[in-house]
């Protein structure tokens, strides 16, 4: 590294200076092995005159040492100003204070490609007999990546400290929610063991309680045991394309049940167009679990609303909505949070276990979806959550372009609402399925590279439950030829030329 010093300076300073410990010196084999180091020499004074630069100053701030001699601050000018005043002020008392030698600072600078960097200054003076500063040798490193890996490594540490103390909470308060059902459940045992005189009535009365903190304790493990799992990457997200609608409907009617013994209106608006991406089983045990909620906490002869849209860029927006008790300011900050088991009674009594929404972020945010909700009190309240749409598309993979047009041509008269997406090839036709998840994939025999049944059992690797529908298309169908195909879960296999209203009326089918 080039330390050259500019000596503009008279002869007896210059002999003070070289009679003198100096930075350039006791530091000249530890800046050998840095990169971006540049050092500084003055007298007291410290002004333009007399203080000097190493050239490699321009490799750390992007300004010559004339340059900035030229600046009335000089090495102050280029300092962020939210750091200026401290460095300012730890500056001057190290000056006045005669005890001290060494002075270490650490602050921003702006260089001159407006960058700004973190540097470490360190500052070594020699005094006099009175304590009076006779030359300032001083030290600049740029340490911008170190002090980024530290505030990295401080984040990371304050993130597993949270994590570590919302553990603790979690323990805490859970040992308590899973202790507490086995006091009801085995006090109205032991009643039913131990008084053989009870009546019909109070025998179902108390199988009936034992029932209900039996039902409420395994809801509660189930949870937490798929929580764990999704935590850990054990419980690995499967997704499909859904029909919306039927998912919405599915989980309406598994609590239809809880819906009439409060006289509840669910309401459904969903467009029959609307198809996701998603893991059914989760996905219905999100929406399960939000219309259950609102169900919870509605009064008699409510209403309850499902929506769901396309929001934004390529994403669905589910929207439960309620008329019921409404949630307080205070509440809303413990919902979604594990480490704060929050659950409140519903308008009939209903208990729940206070874990299902943190469940339900967990599951929408493994979508790569978010959830937030709207809500006063005494107004109901609006759950959102998205999750990906899978696209209405139609691949076709066919490497002779007249049947490429043929086969698009009848897909546009029956499905005109589809978008068609052409590739000649396999490996093209792997790229769109990864980005489109397309709802019905119809597939030539003779493909370059890979014919039609080897990208099959390709592409059944990516979509290991068969969710996407295939048809294909050979020279000629023979036993042997079909049952190759439908091993690998192939919808139907024509023979080409394909009959129009056959190939048609298949599609349409297959797209319901």
């Amino acid at each position: 590294m080039d330390y050259k010093l500019k000596r503009n300076i008279s002869n007896e300073t210059q002999i003070e200076r070289e009679n003198s410990p100096s930075l350039l010196n006791n530091f000249q084999q530890q800046c050998n092995s840095l990169e971006d180091v540049f050092l500084w020499n003055s007298s007291s004074e410290r002004n333009a005159d007399s203080i000097l630069f190493s050239d490699s100053i321009e490799q750390v701030t992007g300004y010559t040492p004339s340059e900035i001699k030229q600046f009335q601050e000089l090495l102050y000018k280029i300092i962020v100003k939210e750091d200026l005043q401290r460095v300012k002020k730890q500056f001057d008392e190290f000056i006045e204070d005669p005890s001290l030698n060494t002075l270490k600072l650490f602050y921003r600078i702006l260089r001159k490609d407006k960058i700004i960097i973190w540097v470490k200054e360190i500052i070594t003076v020699n005094r006099d007999e009175d304590g009076k500063i006779k030359i300032f040798n001083g030290a600049i490193i740029n340490i911008t990546d170190v002090k980024s890996e530290m505030q990295t490594l401080e984040k990371t540490l304050e993130k597993f400290q949270r994590i570590n103390e919302s553990k603790d909470n979690f323990i805490s308060m859970l040992s308590h929610d899973l202790r507490a059902p086995f006091t009801s459940i085995l006090g109205f045992a032991e009643i039913l063991i131990s008084e053989p005189n009870l009546s019909v009535s109070e025998r179902i009365e108390y199988l009936n309680y034992i029932n209900d903190s039996s039902q409420h304790q395994l809801q509660l493990i189930n949870y937490l045991l798929d929580w764990s799992r999704l935590q850990t990457g054990r419980l690995k997200i499967e997704p499909i394309r859904l029909h919306a609608q039927t998912i919405v409907y599915n989980c309406v009617s598994s609590l239809t049940g809880n819906a009439m013994r409060k006289d509840l209106e669910i309401k459904v608006s969903i467009k029959d167009n609307l198809y996701i991406h998603a893991d059914e089983r989760l996905l219905m045990q999100v929406i399960t679990n939000l219309l259950s909620n609102a169900i919870k906490f509605s009064r008699e002869h409510e209403t309850i609303e499902i929506i769901a849209d396309v929001f934004n860029n390529g994403m669905a927006e589910f929207i439960v909505k309620d008329e019921g008790i409404g949630i307080s300011e205070i509440n809303k900050t413990k919902l979604f949070k594990i480490e704060k088991v929050f659950s409140t009674e519903g308008t009939k009594g209903e208990k729940g276990t206070g874990l299902g929404l943190s469940l339900v972020k967990e599951i929408v945010e493994k979508h790569n979806g978010a959830i937030w909700l709207y809500s006063n009190i005494g107004e109901g309240s609006e759950f959102h959550f998205t999750v990906p749409c899978s696209q209405n598309v139609i691949l076709i993979v066919e490497n002779n372009p007249l049947n490429r047009i043929k086969f698009e041509d009848l897909i546009q008269q029956s499905c005109a609402s589809y978008k068609v997406i052409k590739v000649e090839n396999g490996y093209e036709a792997t790229e769109i399925i990864l980005d489109n998840y397309p709802s019905l994939i119809i597939i030539g025999c003779d493909l370059p590279l890979m014919n039609g049944l080897q990208f099959i059992e390709s592409i059944r690797k990516i979509d290991t439950n068969f969710s996407i529908p295939i048809i294909s298309i050979v020279p000629k169908i023979s036993h042997e030829i079909i049952n190759s195909y439908k091993k690998f879960g192939v919808d139907e296999v024509f023979q080409n030329p394909v009959d129009p209203q056959a190939f048609s009326d298949k599609i349409q089918k297959t797209l319901k």
